[in-house]
């Protein structure tokens, strides 16, 4: 969930590891009144959030996009599985991964959230209520409003 929400592996590591270490330092303020998971779910969002703020601060070039491009090597051996190559798959399976991301990055920060936690990380309503603070009626509202956002923005592509 952290990487989908701040797009970046190394960044995302980080504020995983912020986590762990804010979690251990509150255990004691933990009220179980929710999941444990929930919980650090919670931490690591609002983490998440505070990297994204902080990040809009600094335009940063992304040179770790050439970075994803590159194939990666483990101990000089190529760690990439291959499938039978089709060109065509490939390429129609990558753009409507990026029209679904471009989609999504669209949707306003709440929309998003809603998304990201309901519908990829696959928590529960109640989850994502608890995550976000908001009642589950707020999240189906939500989640609602953003998946018809989402068919609006996609409809002129998969029609």
């Amino acid at each position: 969930m952290i990487q989908r929400i701040v797009q970046d592996e190394d960044e995302a590591r980080s504020i995983m590891q912020e986590t762990f270490l804010q979690a251990y330092k509150r255990l004691a303020t933990f009220r179980k009144e929710a999941k444990f998971t929930t919980w650090l779910y919670a931490i690591g969002l609002n983490l998440a959030r505070a990297s994204l703020r902080k990040r809009r601060r600094y335009d940063m070039l992304e040179e770790d996009k050439m970075d994803r491009l590159q194939p990666t090597f483990e101990s000089g051996m190529h760690t990439e599985k291959f499938d039978f190559w089709n060109p065509q798959r490939l390429a129609e399976q990558n753009e409507r991964r990026s029209l679904v991301h471009a989609a999504i990055a669209e949707l306003s920060p709440d929309y998003r959230l809603v998304i990201t936690l309901r519908d990829i990380e696959e928590l529960s309503t109640t989850e994502v209520a608890q995550v976000l603070d908001i009642t589950e009626g707020a999240v189906r509202v939500r989640l609602h409003r953003a998946r018809l956002a989402l068919r609006n923005l996609l409809d002129r592509y998969f029609r």
